[in-house]
């Protein structure tokens, strides 16, 4: 790993590599969900988006989103890019403004996987 970084350092300078998580806790503290991701060369990443069943359709999902944003600016990132398979929340993503920039078909096999970006307004 280290020739691949060295070699993107040469061609843009430090990635500023940097993890995220905004963790949901129970009542006893244990983490239960939230979303985890990176920023690295002006973009975050959210790799996961997690929450339990019975959370679902209170608007936790938008708002661990809006953190994420906030935050995407705060470090100066200009997106967020993330993925998302045919079975899940591409919908959910959509309405909250990402748009679709890439689809591996057969991914799982007889599905897709869609991988989505947003733009961030200064």
């Amino acid at each position: 790993m280290a020739p691949l970084r060295a070699y993107n350092e040469a061609a843009f300078g430090p990635g500023r590599a940097e993890p995220l998580a905004i963790l949901l806790h129970d009542e006893d503290g244990h983490t239960i969900g939230g979303l985890w991701g990176r920023s690295n060369y002006d973009w975050l990443f959210v790799e996961y988006l997690a929450l339990p069943e019975a959370m679902r359709g209170q608007r936790l999902g938008s708002r661990l989103i809006a953190e994420a944003e906030r935050i995407a600016r705060e470090r100066g990132c200009c997106g967020i890019w993330l993925d998302t398979f045919a079975f899940q929340a591409r919908g959910f993503y959509e309405k909250l403004g990402f748009t679709v920039f890439g689809t591996l078909e057969d991914h799982p096999r007889g599905s897709r996987r869609f991988f989505l970006s947003k733009r961030l307004e200064g």
